[in-house]
């Protein structure tokens, strides 16, 4: 059972909430400031955040802890320096608040608009990567939110460090340093998910099994993805060279991320041209194979179970299946895909256009890598993370993901009493945005 927050996460979220009804009045001007000023806090800062960092990393040795979760907890100089760079690049962003999306005259005098308005204050949750701290505390307060963080414990650290530089930004600028809070231990990230009332969205970042468990303990919207399991169908007319330079991108550039694929899926009738020496690069890289029978009989050396189709490895492993054709690739898709980033190798464009409409996910992708799944590659700056629901914000999130909207309606006077009994009538006359 969650346990209830305690008064002192109570009266911090309370402080945060009220930051949020503060920040969500300032102006575009005033957002994109502070968010410069974090940028420039942060390069300041650098020093001590990469010695923290190096602090979380011997820890990290010290305990074994699993090649995937190192690979996010580390912050070396350029990851950083690539990562204020993203603060800076969301400062730059057009302002997603305040853009009037509805405007009409329902009668003289009566005027209806929908305008965009801050969900408020964000609850963020994420094993690892402090380099989120950064990501979500620009996008956070570019977007009018307020943010209450909890990193997981192999990066306290890192994140205690770079909070107080962002914190040191947020003091010279127009918005409140309470306006991100940093939570620190276990107690308290469970406490955040009762904190409904006080926070309007909770991001979860990591493990399937810390998704998940997010996602069945709390009455407050989630937007996170609990899998990433991706695929990339070589097809039948693909340009072999072209597919293999896709595959290995798509799952050795950075074998840990989300949006590394998980399986690979061959049509059988280029099977014994593209395989054997796709067996080769992988195994160069220090890939790990896993095939079905089809794929053992031509060079594969390890056999995939029935479990490693649904497996998301985060790691130099690859599950690799011959399939008889693109509906054969579309089933399996469809039957074990996460619904985040899948990929087709094809010079047929009908064959393309008939993949990149059947599979539902977040992103669908032609002959590049299913690595593009980001919210900087995107031009967003950042992301706050991937969703994979159906419903939007889908795919990565930025600052259009942090917004929602609200009607705000003029009259003079006016009663709907009037229009019941018919001494009225509604004109609804489009208005320009």
């Amino acid at each position: 059972m969650i346990p209830d927050p305690s008064p002192d996460l109570l009266a911090r979220a309370a402080q945060v909430r009220r930051c949020a009804m503060a920040l969500g009045q300032l102006d575009d001007g005033q957002r994109r400031q502070a968010v410069l000023a974090m940028a420039e806090a942060l390069e300041q800062g650098s020093e001590a955040i990469l010695a923290a960092n190096q602090a979380d990393l011997e820890a990290a040795a010290a305990e074994e802890l699993a090649p995937a979760l190192v690979a996010r907890l580390k912050l070396d100089g350029p990851k950083l320096a690539g990562a204020i760079a993203g603060v800076r690049q969301v400062a730059e962003l057009a302002d997603p608040v305040g853009r009037r999306q509805l405007h009409t005259e329902l009668d003289a005098g009566l005027v209806l608009e929908r305008l965009t308005v801050p969900l408020g204050v964000l609850g963020v949750i994420f094993e690892a990567r402090p380099d989120a701290v950064m990501q979500i505390a620009s996008l956070a307060i570019r977007s009018g939110n307020c943010a209450l963080l909890k990193g997981g414990r192999e990066a306290s650290r890192s994140c205690e460090a770079i909070h107080a530089a962002l914190r040191c930004g947020l003091a010279a600028s127009a918005v409140h340093p309470d306006a991100l809070e940093l939570l620190t231990s276990r107690e308290e990230s469970l406490g955040l998910l009762k904190l409904d009332g006080l926070v309007d969205l909770i991001i979860p970042r990591g493990s399937n099994a810390m998704v998940r468990f997010i996602q069945d303990n709390t009455r407050i919207p989630v937007l996170g993805h609990a899998d990433g399991i991706c695929h990339l169908f070589v097809d039948r007319a693909a340009d072999l060279e072209l597919a293999l330079k896709v595959a290995l991108d798509s799952k050795t550039q950075y074998p840990a991320a989300c949006n590394a694929i998980e399986t690979l899926l061959v049509d059988a009738s280029i099977a014994a041209d593209f395989l054997p020496r796709a067996v080769l690069a992988f195994g160069a890289a220090g890939v790990e194979l896993r095939g079905d029978a089809a794929a053992m009989a031509l060079g594969v050396s390890h056999a995939a179970s029935e479990d490693d189709w649904s497996t998301e490895y985060s790691d130099l492993i690859l599950s690799v299946k011959v399939v008889a054709d693109l509906d054969a690739a579309l089933e399996h898709i469809a039957r074990y895909g996460s619904r985040h980033t899948d990929a087709i190798c094809t010079g047929v464009a009908a064959t393309a256009d008939r993949f990149l409409a059947a599979v539902n996910s977040a992103g669908v992708y032609l002959n590049c890598s299913t690595r593009f799944a980001d919210g900087f590659r995107y031009g967003f700056g950042a992301e706050v993370g991937i969703s994979t629901q159906t419903m939007p914000p889908r795919g990565p999130v930025g600052l259009e993901g942090l917004v929602t909207y609200r009607y705000r309606l003029r009259g003079e006077g006016h009663v709907a009493a009037d229009y019941a009994s018919g001494v009225r009538q509604f004109s609804h006359r489009p208005l320009p945005l």
